[in-house]
């Protein structure tokens, strides 16, 4: 693999010399594989074969001792590197673009090597308290979503009780389950904290029935008072659609994503978890259908599919979308290609509507929801009818 992007023998020849040469070669094969432009190859390769020669010159005598030495190295690269940087995040920037393609390289050579820090996808108490994740789902039947809000509210929890040296769940009480939500309410909004406080709840209430804490805390656990209606998603109006949508780049593969989550959001009221779980299935061209699965309120919707988003669907498809067998409908533009989350809809929505100079309180794909609600209830339609387009639970959602 190395022969397809040097034309030297002699830098070739080098490469597969070093101490790492073998997995560098493994990894440039990984690289091409999923789509990284060559641009990559030609940064990353030199920098990993100098960890090689670092973790060497250190002592390490086999690859299983690597993992101690990213950090080591890390260290000396940054000022070598990031010295014309400004600021703390400039230097952290250049700290990561060092770490990512050693880390990237552990993990193919080492098959047990999780990174820097947690795991991704690690449980929160996994072994203090094993069978929570399978009380929600079996007991309490929540769906997969909401049970990924659960952990990451109890990482929070966990990440506190760590770093306070509290390991021991019986050791909980009410001063420290304050404290907790003292130190949270500084970063989290009200109905924030409204959902960390009902997760937290749930929690203490399946340990105090498993008997992993000597009494009930629940009652030391107080939310913050919230009002209906006091902080209501804004629309925007019709007008400043157009000007969101004008400052898309759609000559990019990453402009025409975007501008076609833009417009399914705005025309059909989606929420961005909703846009995510797209996939090539769900869009019937022969019938000219959108279908919506599982929806919030536990349903399916179909959409009669509108000239102007299947124009943009059909624009995305064949300029815009990676080549992949996978049936996702919208990834991510460069390497790695992996579907695109909610979480980065919703950001990418932020995100324009900030280029275009509209403000609004909370932007994100909720402003769009928000305002193609408020277009049907401009056009006179009725609540209920509005309530099934969107995908509301109930009513009382919709009059919001």
């Amino acid at each position: 693999m190395f022969e397809r992007y040097f034309v030297k023998p002699e830098t070739i020849d080098r490469l597969r010399a070093s101490w790492l040469g073998e997995p560098i070669e493994r990894y440039v094969t990984w690289l091409h594989e999923h789509g990284y432009a060559a641009r990559n190859v030609f940064r990353r390769v030199p920098l990993l074969r100098q960890f090689g020669e670092f973790a060497q010159a250190h002592g390490a005598t086999r690859w299983e001792e690597l993992p101690a030495y990213v950090e080591p190295f890390v260290a000396v690269w940054v000022p070598q590197h990031g010295h014309p940087c400004p600021t703390e995040a400039a230097r952290r920037h250049i700290a990561s673009d060092a770490r990512n393609p050693i880390q990237q390289l552990l993990q193919l050579m080492l098959p047990a090597y999780t990174g820097r820090g947690r795991p991704r996808g690690a449980v929160p108490f996994a072994e203090r308290a094993p069978g929570f994740l399978p009380y929600l789902r079996q007991e309490r039947g929540l769906r997969e979503p909401t049970i990924t809000l659960y952990l990451h509210s109890l990482r929070r929890l966990e990440t506190y009780l760590t770093r306070i040296a509290l390991p021991e769940l019986c050791a909980l009480s009410p001063a420290v389950l304050s404290a907790f939500l003292t130190e949270s309410s500084r970063e989290l909004g009200k109905a924030s904290m409204r959902v960390l406080c009902s997760h937290l709840r749930m929690f203490l209430g399946y340990l105090l029935r498993e008997r992993l804490i000597p009494r009930d805390l629940r009652p030391a656990v107080e939310a913050p008072r919230t009002y209906r209606l006091a902080a209501l998603p804004r629309s925007i109006s019709w007008d400043e659609v157009r000007r969101l949508l004008e400052v898309v780049d759609r000559r990019t593969p990453l402009g025409k994503r975007d501008y076609a989550i833009l417009l399914l959001l705005v025309t059909y009221g989606l929420r961005a978890r909703e846009g995510a779980a797209l996939t090539l299935d769900d869009l019937d061209w022969k019938h000219e259908r959108l279908r919506v699965p599982a929806r919030k309120a536990g349903h399916s919707t179909a959409y009669p599919l509108s000239p102007l988003v299947g124009e943009a669907l059909v624009e995305y498809l064949r300029h815009g979308r990676p080549e992949t067998s996978e049936r996702t409908l919208f990834f991510q533009a460069h390497a790695p290609y992996a579907s695109l989350t909610w979480v980065a809809i919703s950001q990418r929505s932020a995100r324009y509507l900030r280029k275009a100079g509209i403000a609004v309180p909370r932007a994100g794909s909720h402003t769009l929801r928000h305002t193609c609600v408020q277009r049907l209830v401009d056009a006179g339609f009725d609540l209920k009818t509005i309530g099934d387009y969107v995908g509301h639970g109930s009513p009382s959602a919709t009059i919001v």
